[in-house]
């Protein structure tokens, strides 16, 4: 099954929506977004723009055995993957949140993982993570603090937008969150 294509008067509509946690106890790890964007919340489905990069990045890290569609999101809790976001309402663009959202977005994803208890959260987006989360230096990767028990690990925001990553510089880092949560023994 694919998604359906949103006309421009459903992305307008889109704006302020949320769409529906992927989530499960015991996951081996929650991805947890920024916000959706106006073609997620037009269509139901995480990451579901075309440019987004994040099922492809999941795909060929290894945390899926194929590329998913986003209309398929539920089968990521088959492998023990779930998609939560730090804030729930769709925007055009992440700059359109302000710093109090993305903290009251940590206070809920706390709330989230003391339920749920994923074995690692991963926060896609450094600067989203920065404001929510309240640190200044901060490097991709494993986080020396932990979220309700759960290892925090900080990646690239997968959005088509980030320029800073290549679809390649993406892979390499979800990949690391891969192999550890794979090995196990290097979280």
């Amino acid at each position: 099954m694919r998604s359906f294509k949103p006309s421009r008067a459903d992305l307008l509509a889109a704006k302020n929506k949320t769409i529906r946690d992927v989530i499960a106890p015991g996951l081996r790890v929650l991805f947890c977004g920024i916000n959706p964007g106006l073609y997620s919340g037009a269509t139901g489905h995480h990451f579901a723009r075309p440019g987004n990069r994040f099922w492809p990045t999941l795909y060929q890290a290894g945390f899926t055995p194929c590329l998913l569609d986003p209309s398929e999101e539920r089968e990521l809790l088959e492998y023990g993957y779930g998609i939560t976001n730090l804030v729930a309402r769709a925007t055009a663009i992440a700059d359109e949140l302000s710093p109090d959202e993305l903290v009251a977005g940590q206070r809920r994803l706390k709330s989230k993982v003391k339920r749920y208890q994923p074995q690692v959260v991963a926060v896609l987006g450094i600067s989203a993570y920065r404001t929510a989360f309240a640190q200044k230096a901060v490097t991709l990767g494993q986080q020396p603090e932990r979220l309700a028990n759960s290892i925090v690990w900080v990646l690239p925001n997968p959005s088509g937008l980030n320029a800073h990553y290549q679809l390649a510089n993406l892979v390499e880092h979800f990949g690391a969150l891969c192999q550890a949560v794979e090995s196990d023994h290097q979280l």
